[in-house]
């Protein structure tokens, strides 16, 4: 069995440019229910083309947005169901989460935070400081394995 691939304009997904970008930020696209934990809230998502665009157009108003791509060849394609920790300067877990797609958007306390990605096994990590009043954008990418379990979710270029 194949992995569902959706179709997604990435130069309108990923660089909000081109002449789709005028009518996609028009249509009515909502995000996804907040989710709380603890300090931190949080929406995750972006599967399709509105949502996608909605998560964009909102990307500004958080201060943490985290993506997760895999590398296909020459492209990138989204990918979802990442599972997602962000730890404290402290050590102490802050949030504990699976990605329902390939956006998170989060507000959480100033502070320097682990952030640990993982994707069909394989672990990412960064560390990421987020600043009061500033976003702070970051991406994780795994290379790319063709299983069948592997939710990918669209194009990211």
């Amino acid at each position: 069995m194949k992995p569902t691939r959706k179709t997604l304009v990435a130069s309108v997904i990923v660089a909000g440019i081109g002449g789709a970008g005028p009518a996609l930020a028009s249509e009515s696209a909502s995000l996804p229910p907040l989710q709380v934990h603890g300090e931190v809230s949080f929406v995750s998502g972006g599967i399709g083309l509105n949502e996608a665009a909605a998560f964009k157009r909102a990307a500004a108003a958080y201060p943490l947005e985290m993506m997760f791509v895999q590398k296909a060849g020459a492209r990138n394609e989204f990918v979802a169901d990442v599972r997602l920790s962000l730890r404290d300067r402290s050590g102490a877990e802050v949030l504990d989460a699976t990605a329902d797609g390939p956006f998170v958007l989060a507000r959480l306390p100033a502070g320097k935070y682990a952030v640990e990605a993982e994707y069909r096994g394989e672990r990412k990590k960064q560390t990421v400081e987020v600043r009061r009043r500033a976003h702070r954008r970051v991406v994780f990418v795994w290379k790319f394995h063709d299983r069948p379990e592997a939710r990918v979710v669209g194009s990211a270029n």
